[in-house]
């Protein structure tokens, strides 16, 4: 499943460079890092990935991180995070989770790199919390998104394995 999420070439920038979308594959966007990235529009739609990676942060991921990346007693504000995260480090992280301990306290990340609704989403969800590092996103639901792209919905149903 990681090669779904790696197989653009993806650069190496941390999520706080220049988000700006140069590429457009199939209303998946890419910064000049070919990190991916989010789409706002002036009316503030959203691209899809963006709007895909709202909802899988806040079925998978806000219950330790708190509600739109804020963070809680629990877990770090992956807002946060990201603006100093490459995107290779929140791959790495996710996939193979983490452990941080010393003697104030002991935090662990579980490894969620045989979860499919983490994994089929992974850039979604960064998307997502690249736009709320950068300030580009509130703390809202988005109103109005993009539609479903059908490359989307294609490598939705083979990494979930439905088609």
């Amino acid at each position: 499943m990681l090669a779904l999420a790696t197989s653009s070439g993806v650069g190496l920038a941390d999520g706080s460079g220049d988000a700006a979308p140069v590429k457009d594959e199939n209303g998946k966007y890419f910064d000049k890092g070919g990190n991916p990235t989010y789409k706002i529009k002036s009316d503030g739609t959203v691209d899809w990935y963006t709007y895909s990676g709202y909802r899988r942060y806040h079925s998978e991921c806000h219950v330790c991180h708190g509600p739109d990346g804020e963070g809680s007693s629990y877990a770090p504000a992956l807002k946060d995070s990201l603006k100093t995260m490459s995107y290779f480090d929140f791959i790495n992280v996710v996939v193979g989770g983490r452990k941080n301990v010393n003697t104030a306290s002991e935090n662990v990340m579980p490894a969620f790199g045989t979860n499919p609704n983490v994994m089929c989403y992974l850039d979604d969800i960064y998307v997502y919390l690249r736009a709320r590092a950068n300030g580009a996103w509130g703390r809202v639901r988005p109103e109005k998104h993009d539609d479903k792209p059908q490359a989307a919905a294609q490598a939705e149903n083979v990494c979930m394995g439905t088609k």
